[in-house]
């Protein structure tokens, strides 16, 4: 009996940090208002939710802008966490000077760590490099004076030959936390905890666990994380996320209840929660897997152009298919790949400012791939009439 309790047993009660506001915000089609933000962000503190990750910056005029302040303006700074994506030095600067501008108290660094990632978003697989990158983004952001947690972007495909020795140099820099992010979901719950015991013997590390659900392993492969010695689970509500979903908050706090007796969370909130979200990203309701239709739905270029970086596998092995689904967050490069071999030929930039300005009202449909198209032509149309 000992040994049982032992092994179904957390080592720790987690904290929980929850990404529905970075991540389901980003979910092709998903556009969350300020309102939206700070509804939320209070539901999700009410709960018992440790941090709220809110927005996105990579440099100057960050779009989150308005659900940065909002999340602040309810929860605090202090309670909040914002991603940084980290691509170069100088970049890094100039994303830390935005943080700051908004009152970011708490950074979370994008960092690839998978050879295909890194090669794709940084331009060099190195180890060398991407460690000479995370020691000099730590150190920024620690000479501000921020809290930092550190990710491993498809941590969960990158070998523990090159995975540890990040992990170690970024605690060896000063960094506050490291979460592994399981991008692409391809590990069993006894691979998890492998790969997690691994990390969590690193001098001073702590540890969060980033799961997806393609698999409908996310809340499995948290609970075998937190067991083999992580602290933090990331969570979205409902499960709303990118690439078949994230690890859903409410399943994750009622098997923490039920399994481990934690009675830390306040569960009385997750209907509503799940209702107000579910309302502000206009969805009936978020069902994970493969088989959804949002499961290869993109809205960034790079995703649409090297999905083989992105899927766990390919569309077509389930009978569903990889399509564009955007409402405003339309950039030039998405309009020119979904014009490619059209026929159809309009001036890029003008004509995705007109789309910009259509697609702006909230009730707007989403646009796929035709729709661009077709759009394009009645752009056409107007210029020519």
């Amino acid at each position: 009996m000992a040994d049982i309790e032992h092994r179904t047993t957390p080592r720790a009660s987690p904290n929980i940090s929850d990404a529905t506001l970075r991540d389901s915000a980003h979910m092709a089609g998903i556009e969350f208002r300020p309102e939206d933000a700070a509804r939320i962000a209070d539901l999700l503190v009410k709960t018992g939710v440790s941090l709220v990750e809110v927005g996105m910056i990579s440099g100057t005029g960050s779009k989150d802008e308005d659900l940065i302040v909002a999340t602040h303006e309810t929860i605090t700074p202090q309670r909040s966490m914002t991603l940084v994506v980290v691509r170069d030095r100088k970049q890094v600067s100039t994303a830390l000077d935005e943080a700051q501008r908004l009152g970011v108290h708490h950074v979370m660094y994008s960092i690839p760590t998978s050879p295909e990632h890194a090669q794709l978003k940084l331009g060099s697989a190195s180890d060398k490099f991407l460690q000479t990158l995370l020691r000099s983004a730590v150190t920024q952001a620690k000479d501000r004076g921020l809290h930092v947690t550190f990710s491993g972007e498809d941590g969960a495909r990158t070998t523990p030959g090159r995975l540890i020795p990040y992990v170690t140099a970024g605690f060896e820099a000063g960094a506050d936390r490291f979460r592994l992010a399981e991008t692409v979901a391809n590990l069993s719950p006894w691979q998890m905890e492998s790969t997690i015991r691994n990390l969590a013997a690193i001098d001073g590390s702590e540890i969060e666990i980033h799961s997806h659900n393609m698999l409908g392993l996310a809340v499995a492969n948290s609970l075998a994380a937190i067991r083999a010695g992580a602290q933090w689970i990331s969570t979205t509500v409902a499960g709303i996320g990118e690439r078949g979903g994230n690890a859903p908050l409410a399943e994750v706090l009622t098997s923490l209840r039920i399994l481990h007796g934690d009675h830390r969370f306040n569960l009385s909130h997750l209907t509503e929660l799940t209702s107000v979200t579910l309302d502000a990203a206009d969805l009936t309701a978020f069902q994970s897997g493969p088989t959804t239709e949002h499961a290869f739905a993109y809205e960034l270029l790079g995703q649409l152009v090297h999905p083989q970086a992105y899927e766990t596998l390919p569309p077509e092995s389930v009978g569903n298919t990889r399509e564009l689904r955007v409402r405003s967050r339309i950039s030039t490069g998405l309009v020119s790949w979904a014009l490619d071999d059209s026929g159809v030929t309009v001036d890029i930039d003008a004509f995705t400012r007109w789309l910009i300005e259509r697609q702006s009202d909230k009730r707007a449909a989403l646009l796929d791939r035709d729709s661009i198209r077709k759009a394009a032509v009645d752009f056409s149309s107007e210029q020519t009439g």
